[in-house]
């Protein structure tokens, strides 16, 4: 009986351990599926005046390093206030996804930026550009807001 304990702990603690590694290492489109689908929908095609489109956006803003620097910080921090896409204005928040790891954030960005070829190919999101946005921060979700204004107003984001 105690070997059989023993046996089903150290299973136990191996499946743990592989989940944890698992997670860290996880698809950006599994974790786009479970994190982000519910708003921006599974196309990434969004909700009009709800939830923005990422769909054929998010690749063009990562063409610019402050372009990527925001999309870090979108995912990081959250962003909070009134924003417009496709001439609509949407009010809302979107929550801070900080407590995914810095690879788990990449591969969702890079999953993202891929729902439609840029114009121009896109260099991929990597974990230590995630770790450098993190370590600039940390940010408030309206201080996130005021950078996307500002590019907006500097054409960065369209």
């Amino acid at each position: 009986m105690i070997a059989l304990r023993t046996g089903l702990i150290a299973i136990a603690s191996l499946l743990a351990l592989a989940g944890a590694s698992g997670d860290a290492q996880a698809a950006g489109d599994k974790i786009y599926a479970s994190r982000c689908s519910m708003c921006h929908q599974p196309t990434g095609a969004g909700l009009p005046g709800q939830f923005p489109r990422l769909k054929g956006r998010v690749g063009a803003i990562a063409a610019t390093k402050p372009g990527r620097a925001y999309l870090a910080n979108v995912l990081l921090f959250g962003m909070f206030g009134g924003i417009d896409v496709d001439g609509k204005h949407i009010g809302g928040m979107m929550p801070p996804m900080g407590s995914l790891a810095d690879q788990d954030i990449a591969d969702t960005l890079n999953f993202v930026a891929a729902m439609e070829k840029p114009k121009k190919p896109v260099a991929p999101f990597t974990a230590a550009e995630i770790k450098a946005a993190r370590a600039g921060g940390p940010l408030t979700a309206s201080a996130v807001g005021k950078i996307r204004a500002d590019l907006v107003s500097k054409g960065v984001i369209p």
